[in-house]
């Protein structure tokens, strides 16, 4: 009776494990996007309402359709640009030009520019907070947020936050959060007096890119070096620390599937279920490719979109990043079934 109550423990682990091992989130990479333009690319931005994709590519933004991949214009003279901002009341886009310290503003009808913000020095990403009604950059090397008004585009705050700022969301009630990339730590911000209200070391987590925040459950996620924290926003207490595969910038969520998806420079993209406020499950890394760091989601859709190119082989004893494919740069499309 022993023995037999053994083999039937046994075999239960083996199917469990087995199911564990072979769970699926859903995604798959079901096509890409070839952008024949040369230069390097950072972040890239969706509006589900006009269908266009934004995508930040060397000194241009390529506006790409989201559904067949179809050019649908350019936003030039954007000198070393990394991310893009939307403003759809006012109709109006904002892209951060790092290799020129200014922001570009765009009508996204007729896809014009219609002016420049000088901003601090190498604006990095920037976001439209809804709750103040603000443009806000994160200033890399002068480590300092420009708060712009889109509707007179003027600077009309510089707020210090003593570190490299990477990325930064709002909770929609007033504070700002901001992953400091050299310091390990998230800056917390009142968007209304603008000033820093708190830092929150995030250790273990080290070089934090990507965040991302659950409003409902007040969670904030920062995707580090083979980490992905979790940070309650109310008080900045570790909740937990999952790994994720190497060479994470971007993170995305879904709230209506409770997933968290980084996306990994190695060529994969990790996908975590909240299982509730507190609990977390690391489901599996998709296959995607190799330098597909960042990325930017389609709620209504589910859908995932991620930039990269294909490389040249690393040789023996070089360092830094491979070079690029003329003509290869793409954009992956992630679907979720």
């Amino acid at each position: 009776m022993k023995s037999i109550t053994i083999a039937a423990c046994l075999l239960l682990v083996s199917i469990i494990t087995t199911q564990i091992s072979t769970a699926q989130s859903g995604y798959h990479l079901s096509g890409e996007y070839k952008i024949a333009s040369p230069g390097w690319w950072d972040y890239i931005a969706v509006d589900p309402a006009s269908n266009k994709l934004y995508v930040s590519h060397g000194t241009q933004v390529n506006i790409l359709d989201k559904n067949t991949g179809d050019s649908l214009g350019v936003i030039p003279n954007t000198k070393g640009v990394h991310g893009i901002a939307l403003v759809p009341a006012l109709g109006k886009g904002y892209t951060s030009n790092g290799g020129s310290h200014n922001v570009s503003v765009f009508k996204t009808a007729t896809n014009q520019v219609i002016g420049q913000i000088a901003t601090g020095e190498n604006p990095d990403a920037i976001f439209y907070d809804t709750y103040s009604k603000k443009i806000i950059t994160c200033n890399g090397r002068s480590k300092d947020l420009s708060v712009i008004d889109p509707a007179t585009d003027k600077v009309v705050g510089t707020i210090a936050v003593g570190g490299k700022p990477e990325t930064a969301v709002s909770n929609g009630q007033g504070k700002i959060y901001v992953n400091i990339e050299d310091k390990s730590e998230i800056v917390v911000i009142d968007i209304n007096k603008m000033t820093v209200l708190a830092h929150w070391s995030i250790a273990p987590g080290e070089s934090p890119t990507g965040l991302v925040i659950d409003t409902h459950t007040n969670r904030l996620f920062a995707g580090c070096e083979k980490k992905l924290m979790v940070v309650d926003a109310n008080n900045g207490k570790i909740v937990a620390d999952l790994p994720i595969e190497e060479g994470c910038d971007g993170v995305v969520i879904d709230p209506a599937l409770h997933y968290i998806c980084t996306s990994n420079g190695v060529g994969t993209m990790t996908v975590i279920k909240e299982v509730s406020k507190d609990k977390f499950e690391v489901v599996e890394n998709v296959p995607t490719k190799r330098g597909a760091r960042t990325s930017c989601i389609d709620e209504s859709t589910h859908t995932i979109y991620m930039p990269t190119a294909n490389f040249e082989p690393m040789q023996p004893g070089e360092k830094g990043r491979p070079k690029m494919i003329p003509g290869s740069f793409q954009v992956l499309k992630i679907v979720h079934d």
